[in-house]
């Protein structure tokens, strides 16, 4: 079963029983804001998050998300929330600080 974990969300835990979602519909499927500039369609880097435990169990980059790498605009521990799928386990994140939000109060 996967499980997301948005560390500066208090923890904010998000349960599924599905796999191969799209991490950022799990996020808002749970009722949370989560940026996402070109309609999650991996043509911007707004969505991106921070993994901290768990790549492993994400689905292999895109070829949107290897572009963003090799310009720089993606480091080795960051993903795009619309592009990555989660297949199973549990998977510990972070919003990025360039794409927060003012109005969610975020915690360390």
């Amino acid at each position: 079963m996967p499980r997301i974990v948005i560390q500066n969300l208090e923890n904010l835990t998000i349960n599924s029983e599905l796999t191969d979602r799209k991490v950022i519909e799990l996020i808002h499927e749970n009722g949370t804001d989560w940026m996402h500039a070109c309609g999650k369609k991996g043509r911007c880097t707004t969505c991106k998050m921070i993994v901290l435990e768990g790549m492993e169990n994400l689905s292999d980059p895109t070829e949107r998300e290897i572009v963003y790498r090799n310009q720089n605009r993606l480091k080795s521990n960051e993903r795009l929330a619309c592009q990555a799928t989660i297949q199973s386990g549990e998977l510990i994140i972070r919003v990025a600080e360039i794409n927060k939000f003012p109005h969610i109060v975020y915690t360390e």
